[in-house]
């Protein structure tokens, strides 16, 4: 029996993870591409955060389960990189409570799921990040308002937080998906990089090409979208959308990089950090900085991009003013550059800022996408289960009556895959935030 011929559209993170897995399950894989190296669109821009805490109990057991992947990187690839691999920092991740019943669904499913934590008082926070200020900083108002500058009148504290010594950071994003590149290619995987997809074809009910923009025609068996910011896009062109209840579209997004305050050495000694109290998380950033992104208040605007070829790559001063100013009530030492730096890049956001690991109604077009800036962390897993899925369904498993339940290959935990169907209903239960 002839190999089945699969297209990857999009080299980044998670295209990379399941072209891995597909080549592995004796697939003919190609990754398709329109820049001129892997991991070159969002992928390079993500903070690459590795942390567990979720709003339900399937996101979380996912997103443990692929922290193993990244504590197992060198085994799981298999291969060398001329490069070297990605480093794994395991500088933990500790979520500030802003009051006693803050989130507590988080220690719950830490406990169901046997994840290692420690609940942390306000006096070990302060020993162990000196740099903190604990009084509650809220309310979070926009930038525009007047009472922005205005330091709230609270004289209450934060009330500790959920400390997950386990999760941490990839260093650099873009060598993971690089070292993934490798293995793919180890396993017979092709890339066309530089290419851009300009059509889908279908033949007898079922996909069966993908056009590029430079006549070139890929005939496919399987195709998967797992293009981020552009997955909406690429879903239209193939006629995938009618059945569709959670879609997909691009947000323009700004995280800053700030230096560590003189007394602190942020980088070694400081905390991947969730601060809903400010809307805000902090993560150690190579050179003493500390990176700092928006939790997504209800306050600021945002900005929904059309084309996510043409959007605005600078950074502007109401968002740069916005998160930096909040930090410093955090951190009241935060040196405050006069010149912004960070990075400027765009989310693939679902309607529930949940992910879409899914089938499609196109029989052989599968989708991997609606990542909302917080998937990184699971390109391992979200890999392997992407590549279960499209084998059984390729086999006639019927996945839209009976959602394909996952058995994770690290923890042993159960994720029933219908958790990331199209055809949810839009999950209440989410943040509604990068937070997922």
């Amino acid at each position: 029996m002839a190999e089945k011929q699969a297209v990857i559209i999009g080299a980044g993170v998670i295209g990379c993870a399941v072209g891995l897995q597909l080549s592995r399950k004796g697939y003919s894989v190609t990754l398709v591409d329109k820049n001129p190296e892997v991991g070159y669109g969002s992928t390079s821009n993500s903070c690459a955060v590795v942390r567990f805490s979720y709003s339900s109990l399937a996101t979380t057991a996912l997103a443990y389960e692929g922290y193993h992947y990244w504590k197992d990187w060198a085994n799981f690839l298999g291969v060398e990189d001329e490069r070297g691999l990605a480093k794994y920092h395991e500088c933990g991740h500790l979520m500030i409570k802003s009051s006693p019943d803050d989130r507590p669904h988080v220690a719950q499913f830490y406990k169901q799921l046997n994840i290692p934590f420690e609940e942390w008082d306000n006096a070990y926070i302060h020993e162990r990040l000196p740099l903190f200020n604990l009084k509650l900083c809220g309310p979070v108002v926009a930038v525009e308002d007047p009472d922005f500058w205005e330091v709230p009148e609270n004289d209450g504290e934060v009330a500790g937080g959920v400390f997950a010594p386990n999760a941490g950071y990839i260093g650099d994003p873009q060598l993971a998906t690089h070292n993934l590149r490798r293995a793919i290619e180890a396993n017979g995987g092709q890339f066309m990089l530089g290419q851009r997809v300009v059509g889908i074809d279908r033949q007898s009910g079922r996909v069966s090409a993908v056009r590029l923009e430079s006549g070139e025609i890929l005939t496919a068996d399987v195709v998967i979208n797992a293009s981020g910011p552009y997955s909406g896009k690429i879903n239209e062109m193939a006629g995938v959308t009618s059945d569709m209840a959670v879609k997909t579209k691009a947000l323009r997004r700004e995280v800053h990089h700030l230096p560590s305050p003189k007394s602190f050495d942020f980088e070694h000694q400081g905390v991947m950090t969730s601060d809903d109290d400010l809307y805000l998380y902090y993560r150690p950033e190579t050179g003493n900085k500390v990176t700092v992104g928006s939790g997504d208040p209800p306050c600021d605007s945002q900005v929904w991009v059309d084309d996510p070829d043409n959007f605005n790559r600078e950074f502007t001063e109401s968002q740069w003013t916005a998160q930096v100013y909040r930090a410093a009530r955090r951190i009241p030492e935060l040196p405050i550059p006069s010149q912004a730096s960070g990075v400027v890049d765009l989310y693939d956001v679902s309607d529930d800022w949940i992910p879409i690991y899914d089938r499609s109604e196109l029989p052989g077009f599968y989708m991997a996408v609606g990542t909302s800036g917080h998937q990184f962390k699971n390109a391992g897993v979200v890999g392997d289960l992407m590549a279960e899925l499209v084998d059984a369904c390729e086999k006639g498993y019927d996945h839209d009556a009976m959602p394909l339940t996952y058995q994770c290959r690290y923890t042993g935990n159960e994720i029933n895959l219908g958790m990331f169907s199209r055809r949810r209903e839009i999950n209440r239960e989410s943040s509604f935030s990068v937070r997922g």
